[in-house]
């Protein structure tokens, strides 16, 4: 008997299907990276992609990240790359099962060489991406070209092949990439409403673009960034921006590549950054005219510096010279209206001049590229030790010790020209601007940063106002000379109140020679000078019977002068009656972000030994409870950076702050991670408040 096997057609096929399954399987490479990509042609840049591990089955997504790292000073480009340079592209048309591909573009930053601003990533970035699948049972197959340029003083543009095959139901979290995913997304904006494009104007005549934007959050240090599909030959230059509460004006300037520009009618999207604001807003260009409140703001602004310039007058800085102006009003009282208006004028004259020629300096260092902030000629020895001389003779004439006579021959060609003591008003004033310049006021530190990071042009406006509004007492007197005739009548007491502002006067050189420490090293001939100098009017005041009591006072003040400067020169610091004794760091504003990510807050002041108004927190605020005991309870990191002489990572600072001039402080903590700034003069509450936000 025998056995026939018998054929069954469906076993056959069900096993030949297996073993092709098998095999396309085994053929089938599946990886969530590329792996490092470079060209050796290009060494600076290497890239690769990864994916996250994360999937979205309901959405058919998957997560995924390019990682790009840039050597050097090597920059790649945004999607909308600026006035040059090339925008990254990936085509990935060879791939299979791959619906659509999202590339997410974080913020850039404003790159410029050789005078073309572009917009783009230095270092490293990583780009999140979105790969839209088709079948989620089927592998994808990512076969893309990525043509990335990078660029430094010149420009490649390298093709990578990328070549990435996954199984979207079996992938793992993958961590590297999912924190680079993350961080990524976190620097990107999204149509999430935290902005509102409100109005905007195309002005076709003047080729500029004006939007208006809204905000719950507070603007600190806005970014605006225009583009679009519809823009893509277009170019929009850094913008003007000015804000009020939550409004903010952005005024573009756009060029074309092929011509003149005409935006009417076509969409943008606005990319929006700032310290607590990151959004995307798209808006249809109208030709509907709407004004930017930049003339406004210049107007508050100008208005800040005739205010903050009329204060000036009663800082200490400026005081001792307000005794020479008393003595030559009350001198002035039998004059006719005509001479007294034009003594004031001059004095008027000479303050607004002083701030005129500090505006001058101030180009020509900006002009240059140098630091430039408010105050920092007292940096220089020369330049105090010149302040020195000046004060001693104006002190020396107010107290009598040498009266200063010109030539007779002068004096006569003075008096066929006019008033001989015009030129004595105008140096008066002048000499006041010098002394004002270390002294910072309500108003003032807002005028003066708005001017130092202005147009030329506006920051000549906010300098002359500030001299106007430090010489408005005596533009007074020019308008109504009649004035005079209410002050007191001259007298022997005018004596004692010149004595009186000659003793300021010279507690202010005193202060100035204080100052002198940073240049010890440099100073030792001027020190000389000055020494003997101080002998001379010392020996000059006692051979003068009648004042031999201003000449013993003079003594005494010198000599404790010359007490603080041997102090200082033997000691790494001299105390007043209240010792600074906090644990101060030196200023480190890489080491912040770090403080802060720990849980910790930061304190920060910005000073300098030639700022009266810093000495004046210290003592006034920083070094008296409650603050002092907060500051020094050990839970808060005290840092301080020193201005005294030139230091560009204390400018550097400085400027990264909007900020061109001491006193600085300011608050970091977990809830303000980017910082509290406080206002330029401090209060205890003002201080204890930021300090409890920023925990």
């Amino acid at each position: 008997m025998s056995a026939t096997l018998g054929f069954k057609p469906f076993r056959f096929v069900a096993l030949i299907l297996t073993l092709l399954s098998s095999i396309w399987v085994s053929s089938t490479a599946y990886a969530q990276s590329t792996g490092w990509l470079q060209d050796p042609n290009h060494p600076p840049v290497m890239l690769r992609v990864m994916t996250t591990g994360q999937v979205d089955k309901e959405a058919k997504t998957i997560e995924a990240v390019l990682d790009v790292k840039l050597s050097g000073e090597w920059k790649t480009y945004w999607r909308s790359p600026g006035e040059g340079g090339v925008a990254p592209e990936l085509d990935w048309s060879q791939s299979e099962n791959i619906a659509d591909i999202e590339w997410h573009w974080p913020v850039p930053a404003y790159y410029e060489q050789l005078g073309v601003m572009t917009l783009g990533y230095k270092h490293n970035v990583s780009f999140p991406i979105t790969l839209r699948v088709e079948d989620f049972n089927q592998p994808v197959i990512l076969r893309a070209n990525l043509r990335l340029p990078s660029c430094t003083n010149i420009c490649v543009i390298t093709d990578y092949d990328v070549s990435l095959t996954l199984d979207p139901t079996d992938l793992t979290l993958d961590e590297d990439a999912a924190f680079l995913y993350t961080q990524g997304m976190s620097l990107t904006p999204k149509h999430n409403g935290m902005v509102e494009a409100q109005a905007n104007y195309w002005d076709q005549a003047n080729q500029t673009l004006t939007v208006k934007l809204t905000t719950n959050q507070k603007w600190e240090k806005p970014q605006i960034l225009v583009d679009g599909d519809d823009v893509v030959d277009e170019y929009f230059a850094e913008p003007k921006i000015a804000y009020d509460g939550n409004d903010l004006y952005a005024k573009f300037k756009v060029s074309n590549w092929l011509g003149e520009a005409d935006l009417a009618g076509k969409s943008i999207t606005l990319t929006v950054s700032d310290a607590s604001i990151l959004s995307e807003v798209s808006t249809d260009i109208s030709t509907t005219p709407l004004n930017m409140p930049s003339q406004t703001n210049f107007i508050w602004m100008v208005g800040f510096a005739l205010l903050g310039g009329l204060i000036l007058n009663i800082m200490p800085c400026v005081l001792p010279v307000l005794g020479m102006k008393l003595n030559s009003l009350l001198h002035s009282q039998d004059m006719a209206p005509r001479q007294i208006r034009l003594s004031f004028l001059a004095s008027a004259l000479g303050i607004i001049t002083s701030f005129a020629i500090l505006a001058g300096g101030l180009t020509l260092l900006k002009l240059g590229g140098n630091a430039i902030g408010w105050g920092i000629q007292f940096q220089n020895m020369w330049f105090i030790g010149f302040m020195v001389l000046v004060t001693l003779v104006f002190a020396i004439n107010l107290l009598g010790l040498i009266e200063f006579r010109l030539p007779s021959g002068m004096n006569t060609w003075m008096a066929t020209k006019g008033n001989n003591s015009h030129s004595g008003h105008f140096i008066q004033g002048m000499f006041a601007t010098l002394l004002a310049t270390p002294c910072s006021a309500p108003f003032l530190g807002t005028a003066v940063a708005y001017a130092l990071g202005a147009s030329y042009a506006e920051m000549w406006a906010i300098f002359i106002a500030l001299g106007v509004g430090m010489s408005a007492p005596w533009l007074l007197f020019t308008a109504m000379p009649q004035l005079v005739k209410f002050l007191p009548k001259p007298g022997n007491w005018m004596n004692t109140v010149k004595t009186v502002f000659g003793v300021m006067m010279l507690i202010t050189s005193l202060w100035l020679i204080s100052l002198m420490k940073p240049f010890v090293g440099q100073m030792v001939s001027i020190l000389a000078v000055i020494g003997v100098l101080l002998a001379v009017l010392i020996w000059i005041g006692l051979k003068h019977g009648k004042k031999v009591v201003i000449a013993i006072l003079a003594v005494v003040t010198f000599a404790f002068g010359g007490g603080l400067i041997i102090g200082s020169l033997t000691a790494d610091k001299w105390s007043t009656p209240i010792v600074d004794d906090l644990p101060w760091q030196k200023l480190d504003a890489e080491q912040i972000p770090e403080l802060v990510a720990q849980g910790k807050t930061v304190f920060v002041d910005v000073t300098a030994d030639w700022c009266i108004t810093c000495k004046a927190n210290k003592i006034g605020v920083i070094l008296q409870n409650p603050v002092y005991d907060r500051l020094n309870a050990g839970e808060i990191v005290l840092m301080r950076g020193d201005w005294t002489t030139p230091s560009d990572s204390v400018t550097k600072y400085l400027q990264s702050n909007d900020r061109f001039g001491v006193p600085f402080n300011i608050v970091y903590g977990p809830k303000y991670p980017n910082g509290i700034p406080l206002p330029v003069i401090l209060n205890s509450d003002v201080v204890m408040d930021a300090i409890k936000l920023a925990e």
